[in-house]
């Protein structure tokens, strides 16, 4: 009896010290990262800070447009997401020229990326269809549009979660599909400013039938394996010439909420361009790479 007592009291300070050793250890690695923050120099903990807050406006701007959207002000909804593009574009661009690129901000870009442009697009789409097409709550038209953009932002989740598997084999100057911002900002958002623009000819459209087939053709286009061009500089100047020329307009037409025709005809143009581009120089056995961390976005 005495001896298992002895046995329990050992036990007891084994466990005792095992437990006050990890404390310490604990303790001491605490201690040891709060000194590498305290260490690290204030410049490099902004140039982290600016890329990561366009990131974050973009997703607090995607919010807005959801917010605004279900209040009736659809145009500025649309606008919205539009900026959030723009805010994507600066977002790359600013953390490759402070060279503060990090595996946090790239999942923190993802995340971003699925509220701005597709969660928010997808609200959108079903906006529109209920206070421009007329489709009622309850309806079969309303239950096939909201099946349509659910599957646009399933398809949108895939895709970037798709990266975070398929980054470690990219393939310079490609997308694997078509990248959200594109499906979300440049066409899906500028559709719907030139449906309220022109809502007398909208009015006359099935938009019933013609917004569910155009989310989930969206949809089918993100989760495909073609190949799809990013914005890189090329070998030719005529392409670099007009995607400098593509991109300062997009930011002329943002931020002056000015010629959405222009938007939307530019993005019809360089989606079917750039799929027949990236029909015709295909690889055999290769997997773009997607935009989570690029300066032109997902």
């Amino acid at each position: 009896m005495r001896a298992s007592s002895l046995r329990l009291i050992a036990l007891a300070r084994t466990a005792g010290s095992y437990t006050a050793g990890k404390k310490l250890a604990v303790g001491a690695n605490a201690m040891q990262n709060a000194q590498q923050f305290r260490g690290t120099p204030a410049l490099s903990r902004i140039r982290y800070t600016v890329p990561n807050s366009f990131t974050a406006l973009s997703l607090l701007l995607g919010l807005g447009s959801i917010a605004t959207g279900h209040h009736g002000e659809l145009e500025l909804a649309a606008w919205m997401i539009v900026w959030c593009g723009l805010l994507d574009v600066m977002d790359g661009l600013a953390a490759r020229l402070l060279k503060a690129t990090s595996s946090f901000g790239a999942e923190f870009d993802s995340m971003a990326d699925l509220v701005a442009f597709g969660v928010a697009p997808a609200m959108l789409v079903l906006e529109a269809g209920m206070q421009i097409g007329g489709i009622e709550l309850g309806t079969g038209s309303f239950w096939t549009l909201l099946v349509s953009v659910g599957l646009f932002v399933l398809a949108g989740a895939m895709r970037l979660a798709r990266f975070n598997l398929t980054s470690h084999k990219p393939v310079k100057g490609w997308f694997t599909g078509v990248p959200i911002t594109a499906a979300g900002g440049g066409l899906t958002a500028t559709a719907v400013i030139l449906l309220i623009r022109y809502e007398e000819f909208a009015r006359l459209l099935p938009l019933q039938i013609y917004l569910p087939v155009l989310m989930i053709t969206l949809a089918l286009l993100m989760v495909s394996t073609l190949r799809f061009p990013k914005i890189v500089r090329r070998n030719s100047k005529v392409i670099n010439s007009f995607q400098a020329f593509n991109v300062a307009a997009s930011y002329y037409c943002g931020i002056t909420r000015s010629y959405p025709e222009f938007l939307f005809s530019m993005s019809v143009f360089l989606l079917a361009s750039g799929l027949i581009a990236g029909w015709l120089t295909r690889p055999s056995g290769q997997y773009g790479d997607d935009g989570a961390s690029d300066a032109t976005g997902a």
